[in-house]
């Protein structure tokens, strides 16, 4: 009788213990806070951004974790709203974006408590995690598939924002044309030089539709929200477009070759995945074709566009770029 009443408080107290813990185990996981600041574009700009936030919203659908997010209009907004993130309790602050470089760095240094992980700028600070690209390598890839479907010789592109990372796009899609016909000719056009050159899809139109006036049939975009009129003006005069950073295929079925994917999506979910398990690590990590960071897109709807010779073409050069036999140039800024 003695040892059934002892069994019986033994599991009574055991209850008891389940019942404190319980609510601080709830509450520690409830205590995770990721958040997010998109750059000029906003996350619905069917590109770079919105890759960032699909990757978001796949965390939160994976583990049921709410996220913040912030949308700036104007630049000053970015050092406001990451020390409004972190001063709420934000435990990590992913800053998407080059232009958010500055203001990642003076906030990172008033909350060295605070994880912030940038994609596509570099910051060297204990508690920041810089994400970049080889956007070449996918270019290349994109270059080759142009020239092999062009009927012209003659193809286009569109950067957005005049700045080094544009013109790593523009030098591996170069590269690659040539690399399958040497004789390719290539017009290069930027649509700016300021941020406002990301949200300008009817710039983005006027530029295509100069560059299908001088002969180019096929036309890759690195612009952003711009790219979206680029695009339309592929489809409009019959031509075909390349797009870029998210697969863009889906926009104009039949009209996109393809599109350099570029996987700002998986970067974002492994950030706020690592920072919530604890193996979130500060310093530099580059991603290319090799750690599945970038590709080109292939799927039903450019698969009549990309033939079987042409697909084995692009996938025997992505071979050699990631065991090395190919080498694709990186764009050295002069």
């Amino acid at each position: 009788m003695l040892s059934s009443l002892v069994s019986r408080r033994s599991a009574a107290l055991a209850l008891c213990a389940a019942a404190f813990f319980a609510p601080a185990v709830h509450a520690a996981e409830k205590a995770f806070a990721p958040a997010i600041v998109y750059d000029f574009g906003g996350k619905f700009d069917r590109s770079f951004n919105q890759s960032a936030s699909e990757g978001a919203e796949k965390f939160k659908k994976d583990t049921g974790i709410a996220f913040s997010e912030f949308e700036i209009t104007n630049a000053a907004q970015r050092e406001q709203a990451m020390s409004r993130l972190a001063k709420r309790g934000a435990n990590i602050i992913i800053a998407v974006g080059f232009t958010q470089a500055s203001a990642v760095e003076k906030i990172a240094k008033q909350f060295p408590d605070v994880k912030f992980t940038i994609i596509d700028g570099v910051v060297d600070l204990p508690n920041v995690q810089s994400i970049n690209f080889r956007e070449q390598e996918s270019s290349f890839l994109c270059g080759m598939a142009a020239a092999l479907v062009s009927k012209t010789g003659k193809i286009g592109f569109v950067g957005g924002m005049d700045i080094p990372l544009i013109r790593k796009f523009a030098l591996g899609y170069a590269e690659g044309a040539k690399y399958v016909n040497s004789n390719a000719e290539v017009f290069q056009n930027m649509t700016g030089t300021t941020p406002a050159a990301w949200g300008d899809p009817t710039k983005g139109a006027e530029l295509a539709k100069s560059q299908f006036g001088r002969g180019a049939d096929v036309i890759f975009h690195a612009a952003g929200a711009t790219g979206i009129g680029v695009m339309q003006a592929a489809k409009d005069a019959g031509k075909l477009s390349i797009g870029c950073d998210s697969n863009q295929n889906y926009l104009h079925p039949g009209s996109v070759l393809t599109s350099a994917v570029k996987g700002v999506d998986v970067a974002v979910y492994k950030a706020f995945s690592d920072a919530k398990a604890g193996s979130w690590k500060p310093g530099q990590l580059v991603l290319g074709l090799a750690e599945k960071g970038v590709d080109y897109s292939l799927d039903e709807f450019n698969r009549k566009l990309i033939t079987p010779e042409i697909e084995a073409k692009l996938n025997q050069a992505k071979a050699d770029i990631i065991s090395g036999k190919l080498k694709v140039t990186e764009y050295k800024v002069q």
